[in-house]
């Protein structure tokens, strides 16, 4: 397995925020020297680059190689002196330029990529396409595959190709999803699509889309073209695919859209504390490490004393409260604070305090201000001298996103009160450091997306391995995490209709109040004699063992693996063997199929009894058809038997497959 990417001088910004709350990007130059990658050497020992075509000119990249564990991650850099300056500026930032650069910069990915590959002599078989931003690899992979074998045509290639494209959709939120007007096709392909033997209009097909009246060139729409295996990255997420994508499909049923799904999973060794890591250690064994997938690791979680647990877990909260002040004293030094106001700092956060945290990129439908809407509500949980309770947030907005921005202006604005700015802490410039923290400091990860535009969300994963529990919207993976032994649900999975917006706002930012001051409050503080809350670690100890295999990226990779990575390695190995002879007799066999389909009609469908129930099987004896005439007498009987092997294939996939 290998990766490839692009390689950012500058990357994703750092985040501050100035005196009035609003979000400021900084972009400090990458020094490659103090990172962790190296040029990939050519034969002669030089740096090796790549060429691509960006409109009429010719960019040159250089490559570069980052070792991620045993995986080659290959990235692609412009900034070579051969380019010209805005040619030299597509690797400059993650999120800068309009669409033109976006254009170039997925240029530069897909057809570079696998230019780059080729180059390295590797045989790839299978790829994977990662949202649409690498789609445009599947063109480039049929242009080799075409100048490799010249009578090939691009139908040809792709059908063969497809079979090992794999593809998986990262978002249902239409921004993250990338389209682009034929004015830039244009601009970018024309070369392309004369390699590939195809006229304008047959390339425009290729990823055609209507949005709001007009076409549109949509990246998704041709990776779903090319892939053999697609799928979203929770249960719920293929559903609302299915759904999103089923015009493509006419005809087709929703639930049998060719869309699946595999729930993300976090790499646990990344996210867990070293503290954590230690009593997993003493009490499960070195297997929790090597075979995180495997339930009945999970299971040894029983043994570990509820008061080890506990301490274990209130130290990273303790460590986590004290790097919130330090973070908090740098801000307010950076801000021009005065002495007592940088000082006041360490008064910030209470370390024996419930601490729910929030922290991720600040997207508007994820709602980071949902707790706001009850300001005299919060203030009085917050200030409960008895039970208090305390949020720490963190993330960064789209530096085009002006609502998300508004977002972190309002939670820094709210935090300033006097009222709450001891309980509420907005800590700057989101980083893995912060996250690693916050993940494992705190006691409740809170997460209220507008169901169902959380695709997954990993981050409420990552407290599972460290002691804390979740309360979420039921979206994305915590729909199917849930159940009341593990965590809490804000809301009963409710979808509301476009413009309910505040209506639903109002009715969940209530349900969380109420699950917060009538279940996770008195379930924190109930301590028995031995100060330890024996409830909440029983819920602790259920969310370890329910959800820690399942949510980890060892299950996640095995489930790829399975379901898409080696099956189509299997087929793609049988259609190009000898000399693409299988590939091309499959092509061809498919092009009769669908040119055939609509003169060929289902008679009648002869079955095992008179009725059948929901959830039962049914046996298919015969099915009889009908070929009308416009089918050429030669191929009658080809094509009755390839509908014959189509319709026991639908009637039964394992039989036919024989």
């Amino acid at each position: 397995m290998v990766g490839v990417g692009l390689l950012y001088q500058e990357g994703y910004f750092e985040q501050y925020l100035n005196a009035a709350g609003w979000q400021q990007e900084s972009y400090p130059i990458n020094d490659y020297a103090n990172q962790p990658v190296q040029p990939v050497p050519n034969a002669d020992g030089s740096h090796m680059t790549v060429q691509v075509l960006i409109a009429d000119e010719t960019l040159t990249a250089y490559v570069w190689v980052a070792d991620v564990g045993r995986v080659k991650l290959y990235l692609l850099d412009a900034n070579h002196p051969a380019n010209s300056q805005e040619l030299r500026d597509l690797t400059d930032r993650l999120y800068g330029g309009d669409r033109r650069t976006r254009i170039r910069q997925e240029i530069l990915l897909g057809i570079g990529g696998m230019r780059v590959l080729r180059q390295l002599g590797l045989n790839i078989a299978v790829v994977h396409m990662n949202e649409g931003h690498s789609a445009l690899l599947a063109l480039e992979r049929a242009r080799q595959l075409m100048q490799d074998n010249p009578s090939l045509s691009f139908w040809e290639a792709r059908d063969i190709l497809a079979a090992g494209c794999v593809y998986t959709i990262h978002t249902p939120v239409p921004a993250g999803l990338e389209r682009f007007g034929y004015d830039l096709i244009d601009e970018h392909f024309p070369w392309l699509w004369k390699a590939l033997g195809l006229t304008r209009d047959e390339f425009h097909d290729l990823g055609r889309e209507q949005m709001g009246g007009y076409d549109l060139f949509s990246l998704p729409v041709m990776a779903l073209k090319f892939a053999s295996g697609a799928n979203g990255v929770s249960q719920l997420h293929g559903e609302v695919s299915r759904m999103m994508w089923q015009w493509l499909f006419p005809d087709v049923p929703e639930h049998e859209v060719p869309v699946g799904a595999v729930t993300n999973g976090v790499h646990v060794q990344s996210w867990i504390s070293r503290e954590m890591g230690d009593l997993f250690d003493r009490y499960l064994g070195p297997r929790w490490r090597s075979e995180s997938s495997d339930p009945e690791v999970w299971k040894s979680v029983e043994k570990i004393p509820d008061a080890e647990l506990w301490r274990t877990h209130e130290r990273r909260r303790e460590r986590m409260v004290s790097f919130a002040r330090q973070r908090l004293r740098e801000q307010f030094r950076a801000r021009g604070a005065s002495p007592s106001e940088v000082e006041s700092a360490d008064e910030i956060l209470n370390p024996d305090a419930l601490t729910i945290g929030f922290a991720r990129r600040f997207a508007t439908y994820k709602r980071a201000n949902l707790i706001f809407r009850d300001l005299e509500r919060l203030k009085r949980l917050v200030n409960d001298p008895h039970r208090p309770v305390q949020f720490v947030f963190a993330g960064k907005a789209h530096p085009h996103d002006q609502p998300g921005k508004e977002l972190i202006r309002e939670i820094a604005r709210t935090a300033a009160d006097p009222d709450l700015r001891h309980a509420i802490v907005f800590l700057e410039n989101y980083d893995m450091t912060i996250a690693r923290y916050t993940v494992q400091g705190v006691d409740v990860w809170l997460n209220n997306p507008r169901r169902p535009k959380e695709a997954s969300g990993t981050s409420g994963m990552k407290v599972i391995y460290n002691g804390g529990l979740n309360c979420s919207i039921l979206d994305g993976w915590w729909a199917e995490a849930y159940n009341p032994r593990v965590g809490w649900a804000i809301g009963m999975g409710e979808e509301y209709n476009p413009g309910d917006e505040d209506a639903q706002d109002e009715i969940e930012s209530q349900a969380f109040y109420n699950v917060l001051e009538q279940d996770i409050i008195p379930m924190f503080y109930n301590r028995g004699r031995d100060g330890l809350p024996r409830e909440w670690l029983r819920k602790v100890k259920d969310s370890m063992i329910e959800l820690s295999a399942f949510f980890s990226t060892d299950r996640m990779l095995k489930e790829y693996y399975e379901r898409y990575y080696h099956p189509a390695y299997e087929r793609y190995t049988k259609l190009t063997d000898a000399g693409l002879k299988t590939g091309r007799g499959f092509a061809n066999w498919l092009e009769h199929v669908k040119d055939a389909w609509e003169d060929v009609e289902v008679v009648d469908v002869q079955v095992d009894g008179d009725s059948v129930n929901v959830g039962e099987s049914l046996n298919v004896r015969a099915v009889r058809c009908r070929i009308t005439a416009n089918i050429k007498q030669k191929q009658r009987a080809s094509c009755m038997w390839r509908v014959a092997l189509l319709m026991l294939f639908i009637a039964s996939p394992t039989q036919a497959e024989r």
